[in-house]
């Protein structure tokens, strides 16, 4: 069972499909039994990182969330699901996020289009189990804040918006994509079904 946490804010009917067209059963829920109960946990998310930071709280999925990290079990945050897995963010004014992975999320700063929305070219920067049997190939993306990890091994693979942009994080269980891999055509879905095959 892949579980997709609802915490109010989230593109969570496109990722349950996803999943559910690689052959897994997902069940799209806040509650927390369910969740630490799941063979893997994926934290979606659209919106605001504070908004998103208040609802996690309110609701306690903070907690569960970490807890579930700790189970050793995969963990993916997708797009603003995997900004939430940092310390910290500079969106509208300073938020503390899970504290995951250690690093802060800051807002693109250049005389360039922002957001950043399209298709990039990933990069691989070192081997990951969500790498196997893959090519290097374009993903979609769409946001206005990126990752900067303080530790590069945690680093995965990188786009290019004016220079490197963090694509791909991870650590020991827990991973984190920038784009949205359920819109990003087949190689979104191949780094999909690389992730959900760690739950097995």
């Amino acid at each position: 069972m892949i579980v997709i946490i609802d915490y109010g804010m989230g593109n969570l009917h496109s990722v349950s499909k996803a999943v559910e067209r690689l052959g897994y059963e997902a069940v799209v829920t806040g509650d927390a039994g369910t969740i630490l109960a799941a063979d893997a946990v994926i934290l979606p998310g659209v919106g605001a990182y504070g908004d998103a930071m208040q609802h996690l709280r309110e609701s306690g999925l903070d907690v569960v969330t970490k807890q579930f990290a700790a189970t050793g079990k995969p963990l993916l945050g997708i797009c603003l699901g995997m900004q939430l897995l940092f310390e910290q963010s500079e969106e509208y004014g300073i938020h503390q996020g899970l504290g995951l992975l250690e690093g802060e999320v800051i807002r693109f700063k250049g005389e360039f289009k922002i957001p950043h929305m399209g298709w990039n070219k990933l990069q691989f920067l070192q081997d990951s189990p969500l790498f196997l049997n893959l090519n290097e190939g374009h993903v979609y993306f769409v946001h206005s804040y990126h990752a900067l990890p303080k530790n590069e091994a945690n680093l995965l693979a990188t786009g290019d918006y004016y220079g490197p942009v963090t694509a791909i994080v991870g650590k020991n269980n827990v991973y984190g994509m920038q784009f949205h891999p359920e819109k990003s055509g087949e190689l979104g879905m191949q780094l999909l079904q690389n992730f959900l095959t760690l739950s097995r």
